[in-house]
């Protein structure tokens, strides 16, 4: 009988509780708080960036080229670049940052996010696993709406504001955003990091900005042809005061498009930051020196110039060099453009109101090819992209990826 009761005694004895380990949840405990504090500084930093950006446009960009444009079409400049944060802004909704950054084929997205379908509070990985999708959205929307802006200084004072906003519409989606997947987007042609075919250096937008911009503004002086009046008839800048306070808050907005872009690398922020400033610092002094040089003397407006300039060559250049790297860069930057700003459009005759090309187009340029043949930054190795995308030393290999 003892023997027959033995086993149900036993089962009703409560079963002993399972033992925890006190530090092991408090490990986990303490990763989850760091993990959530991380993202919101993540998703603040990037808030701040995006804020920046649009900084560059407006009021940056809009007094940059008022500035430099005669009296009587200041306004009707500046509106150019305040129309196209409205615009570009319902454009990128709708459809531009599905075909942009949506899951397509290698030339561009698809149209999965259609009306920011499935864009909301959760992060997407594959671009930016810390901060929400709305976050990278709004922010990847502030260089839609820099980009056609830049254009505009091309055809600048011989523009109807209606043909212009029809031409930026049908610009933003049928290069704009097919670039953006083709260099950033995951499947892209030109991105070999998220499963495409060849590895391209452009860390915050060399190519999909500036180069794109500049080729395409350079499209339009020649297809436009020239103002009239021009050359023979003198075209001074109207108030280089404003176009002053453009290029300071160009400079200033420039932090939160290269340092910025640090939503999947955190740990080279720093560096995207300090080359930025150390390449538009030398730019200015190498466009000083060369017009000092040819005029005897510099000017405020090659000043403003080489900044630009000089900003322009490190944005691809930012998260890969050292900061003697970025000094270089900006001063080659700024020789280099105001040749092609002094000589080679009076050469070749094609007028660039504002040197879109001459500045955007050559800047870039000229920053992607010295991207793969100057040295790399340390930072860098610890990145999660490939080995040949983001350390290579001054050999053929980073160059023929540049180009």
């Amino acid at each position: 009988m003892v023997l027959l009761c033995s086993p149900f005694a036993l089962l009703a004895q409560p079963s002993a509780p399972l033992s925890t380990d006190p530090q092991s949840d408090r490990i986990a405990k303490l990763e989850q708080q760091v993990a959530a504090s991380q993202g919101s500084a993540d998703n603040a930093w990037m808030l701040m960036s995006s804020a920046l950006v649009l900084l560059m446009t407006g009021p940056g960009l809009a007094l940059f080229y008022g500035g430099l444009v005669r009296k009587k079409n200041v306004l009707a400049t500046m509106m150019q670049s305040f129309a196209l944060m409205a615009v570009v802004t319902v454009v990128w909704a709708v459809f531009g940052y599905s075909l942009a950054f949506g899951d397509g084929n290698i030339f561009v997205g698809g149209l999965h996010h259609l009306f920011l379908h499935g864009v909301g509070a959760q992060p997407d990985p594959t671009y930016a696993g810390t901060i929400p999708a709305q976050t990278f959205m709004i922010y990847q929307l502030m260089f839609a709406i820099i980009t056609p802006a830049l254009i505009t200084g091309a055809f600048a004072e011989r523009m109807k504001f209606s043909a212009m906003v029809v031409f930026m519409v049908l610009w933003s989606a049928i290069v704009y955003s097919p670039m953006a997947h083709m260099v950033w987007g995951k499947g892209g042609l030109l991105n070999a990091a998220l499963g495409g075919r060849f590895p391209t250096l452009d860390f915050a937008g060399g190519t999909v900005v500036h180069v794109t911009s500049g080729v395409s503004a350079l499209v339009c002086a020649l297809y436009l042809g020239r103002r009239l009046g021009y050359p023979r008839q003198p075209m001074p800048p109207h108030s280089m005061v404003l176009s002053f306070i453009g290029a300071c808050l160009l400079w200033v907005g420039w932090f939160g498009f290269n340092a910025g872009s640090c939503s999947r690398r955190r740990q080279s922020g720093y560096q995207r930051f300090v080359a930025t400033h150390f390449g538009a610092a030398a730019a200015v002094i190498g466009w000083c020196a060369a017009e000092w040089i040819r005029n005897g003397k510099p000017s405020a407006l090659g000043a403003i110039s080489g900044a630009v300039a000089g900003l322009v060559a490190i944005t691809p250049a930012a998260g890969f060099v050292t900061p003697m790297a970025a000094l270089g860069i900006g001063a080659f930057a700024g020789i280099f453009c105001y040749l092609m700003c002094a000589h080679v459009k009076a050469r070749f005759g094609y007028d660039d109101s504002l040197d879109a090309f001459g500045v955007h187009g050559a800047g870039g340029m000229i920053g992607a090819l010295l991207t793969g043949v100057l040295p790399a930054a340390q930072s860098t190795q610890s990145s999660k992209m490939p080995t040949d995308m983001c350390c290579l030393p001054a050999r053929w290999k980073g160059t023929r990826i540049s180009l």
